[in-house]
């Protein structure tokens, strides 16, 4: 297999296309993704999307094209993530530039997912030597001997979302990639550049084969149901909400999924906590990315005795933030990604309010497209719509705890389990109430939001199926294959 590097992908900057088959074209639905600035309402670029004979085509490419980087050696494929790692950073400013453009992220943010995006690559590229199978004694049949090898599924479909576009895609096509599949990648409609085509580009550019990486840009409801119901793809990886992710394990219920859906993030500050850290965890884990964060705080539990100072903390640093322009390096607070999300948030704002609840900070949207809307920072109890319900936006709600043992209560009392955090003194007491989060993730005396390349990510109840990240990542990408050998004559009774 030839890992030379490729010329780099047409329109390098403008991204009108797609690449199907090694193939940079427009798609065949004949229907136009207008890619805007959610902060000024420009275009970014037009492409023509994609359909279901665009389906086919990826996977009939990636069929012709996963055999060959499968037989890769090792150190080739490595390489290839290598080169991916040094193009990300030589065209680190241009990466940014697209993140805040087409996501709305803050520069401090952008810079944030590229460092991600980065280090997700150079983890990949330990992960073709560390693909390892087994040697077992036979246990009822003398002179067997049992070898399970761990091979590549073939191909992996891969389903993005828009808050963190490049770092979401590339946390699988890169992992499924390095293990030897080829992937079919649909980022989601509000980002195609950061969340597939730019991926695409830097791939391409580091030598990765023709065909084994495709990316489709088209509307769900045209290529969803063909790109994950497919036979060609037994495993689909999938990062969006839960009901969109219960639909697709009814659509697809014998393929293996993995499933990162929706979270409602506690932060739990007890009694004994450090009320500057806990407070400085809740800022940055409620209005990181305007709040767009599948790991973000959208509870924060404080324990009765700093319930108060904890809200008036808040409500003090929620006023200070800047909002507006995300390409302004001063601005803490940028745009919503679209209408149809804004009007969900100030939906649940409405209904919070009419429930009781008692709004401490507030304000109106605003910028050129009406999609800045400056923090929400209020109280209530669980029950309270912005506390019960995901929000998903820039908002902050404090529920009052009676004792620890009410504040684990009400941690608990949510259908999802992503990630959560804990604030204590007490490095033992933050372990145990730890341990009985039910969530995929808990973190003590640190924010919700918490990502790194080499462990576990992932959740619980209705945030998902399967992890992400280092030997959990090989494992959801490779398939175990028993090869049995006889060594000596086997006696049957037939």
């Amino acid at each position: 297999m030839s890992t030379d590097t490729q010329s780099p992908p047409p329109a390098y900057s403008g991204f009108d296309r797609m690449p199907v088959d090694g193939r940079w074209r427009p798609g065949k639905a004949g229907s136009v993704n207008t890619d805007v600035n959610p902060y000024t309402g420009g275009r970014l670029t037009e492409i023509t999307q994609a359909d279901a004979t665009d389906v086919d085509a990826a996977y009939r490419a990636s069929e012709r094209a996963r055999g060959e980087w499968a037989a890769a050696t090792a150190s080739e494929r490595a390489e290839v993530f290598v080169r991916a790692a040094e193009i990300m950073s030589r065209r680190k400013q241009e990466i940014i530039d697209w993140l805040v453009a087409e996501a709305g992220a803050i520069r401090s943010r952008a810079e944030w997912e590229w460092m991600a995006v980065r280090a997700v690559m150079l983890e990949a590229a330990s992960y073709p030597a560390h693909v390892e199978g087994r040697l077992l004694p036979a246990a009822l049949i003398e002179g067997k001997e049992n070898r399970v090898y761990r091979q590549p599924v073939g191909t992996v479909a891969v389903i993005s979302p828009w808050n963190f576009p490049m770092q979401l895609s590339n946390r699988s096509v890169a992992p499924a990639l390095a293990v030897g599949n080829a992937v079919v990648l649909k980022p989601a409609g509000d980002t195609p550049v950061t969340g597939g085509l730019l991926l695409a580009g830097i791939y391409q550019e580091a030598g990765l084969p023709e065909g084994v990486l495709n990316v489709l840009v088209g509307e769900s409801g045209e290529i969803g149901d063909p790109l994950v119901t497919d036979p060609r793809s037994p495993v689909v990886s999938f990062t969006g909400s839960t009901e969109v992710g219960r639909d697709l394990a009814r659509k697809a219920p014998l393929k293996k999924l993995g499933l990162e859906l929706g979270g409602n993030g506690p932060l739990v500050v007890l009694d004994d906590a450090d009320l500057e850290q806990a407070v400085d965890a809740a800022m940055f884990g409620s209005f990181f990315h305007q709040g767009q964060v599948c790991m973000a705080t959208n509870r924060v539990i404080a324990h009765r005795d700093v319930h108060n100072e904890v809200a008036e903390r808040m409500r003090a640093r929620a006023e200070q933030l800047r909002c507006g322009d995300p390409s302004d390096p001063g601005t803490s607070i940028g745009p919503v990604i679209n209408a149809r999300q804004l009007d969900s948030v100030l939906d649940k704002l409405s209904r919070a309010s009419s429930e009781g609840a008692k709004t401490l900070c507030s304000g109106e949207p605003g910028g050129p497209t009406g999609q800045v809307l400056p923090p929400h920072v209020l109280t209530g109890n669980n029950e309270t719509p912005t506390a019960a319900e995901e929000v998903f936006g820039p908002v902050a709600t404090i529920v009052r705890a009676e004792d620890e043992e009410h504040a684990l209560q009400l941690a608990n009392d949510t259908e999802y389990g992503l990630s959560s955090g804990v604030f204590t003194r007490n490095g033992e007491r933050g372990l145990r109430f730890a341990l009985r989060v039910r969530a995929g993730m808990t973190h003590i005396n640190d924010t919700t939001i918490n990502d790194e390349p080499n462990t576990a990510f992932g959740g619980e109840k209705a945030s998902g199926i399967g992890r992400f990240g280092g030997e959990w990542a090989i494992e959801e990408f490779t398939t175990d294959h028993w090869v049995s050998v006889q060594h000596s004559r086997r006696q049957r009774p037939l």
